[in-house]
């Protein structure tokens, strides 16, 4: 289990963690409009806070699925995609993080040629040091891992020399899973712990504007006050973490290269 921390105070980096690295670029493909929020909104505003640069990628705008309310409300397709969106830009501005959307479409979203190719396109144009996306697994809901998919398969193609695509060749950022709504059905086993305690209340904001999934906002609160339990349990005595400790579980898909174990 790894830890990453934050000063309560500045926000300055105590521990250099595997999350994020200072002047880097984070990448997040998120497949509809809320879920970069929910699931990684701690580590994009801990790492905007730092000076690092944070891209999101909506792959939809979570208009078909992920937008009950609005439906109910009875407006239409173009307006909830226009209510997403917004939504979707306020709270990335919350974050301090850029946001691009591919209007792909969700329930189903379904992979193509030229989704990946585009994907493909960002990493290159980005040149992302960490990738935020979903696990493989989510039986609940399958964008989440048709969005993963693409992001995978996307930083792989961005690293070839061949594949036809303007920039540069991709190095290899590692790639990590964000937290699903429904962890144990994801075979979601998190081997990092991110301490997001400073970065806490820039993703209480981001949330808040997000109503159209309001129902979200208590739940991912007390998520991150559970997994602040687990980050001052794992990161032992001495750290004097403070009592109201916030964090986020994430999963590495790739192994970790380092020169030192700790």
């Amino acid at each position: 289990m790894i830890i990453w921390q934050e000063d309560a105070e500045d926000a300055t980096l105590i521990r250099e963690g595997p999350v994020m690295a200072n002047g880097g670029t984070v990448l997040v493909v998120s497949a509809h409009a809320g879920d970069f929020v929910w699931r990684a909104g701690g580590a994009i505003a801990a790492a905007t806070a730092r000076g690092d640069r944070a891209v999101v990628v909506c792959l939809s705008y979570g208009e078909r699925g992920e937008s009950a309310s609005q439906w109910l409300a009875g407006k239409s397709l173009d307006e909830i995609k226009a209510i997403r969106r917004e939504e979707a830009e306020a709270a990335a501005a919350a974050l301090g993080a850029e946001i691009e959307f591919l209007d792909a479409g969700d329930y189903p979203l379904l992979p193509s040629r030229e989704l990946l190719d585009e994907l493909v396109r960002i990493y290159r144009r980005v040149q992302p040091t960490v990738v935020l996306t979903h696990p493989l697994l989510d039986p609940y809901n399958g964008d989440h891992p048709a969005a993963a998919r693409l992001a995978i398969d996307a930083r792989i193609l961005a690293q070839a020399i061949g594949y036809e695509a303007p920039g540069e060749v991709l190095g290899a950022p590692p790639v990590f899973f964000f937290e699903p709504h429904q962890p144990e059905q994801c075979d979601f086993k998190p081997d990092v712990l991110l301490d997001i305690t400073a970065a806490f209340p820039a993703k209480e904001q981001a949330m808040k504007c997000l109503p159209a999934q309001q129902h979200m906002w208590d739940y991912y609160t007390s998520l991150a006050v559970r997994r602040g339990v687990q980050v001052k349990r794992n990161a032992g005595p001495n750290l004097g973490l403070p009592v109201d400790t916030k964090g986020e579980a994430y999963m590495r898909y790739y192994p970790q290269v380092t020169e030192v174990l700790e």
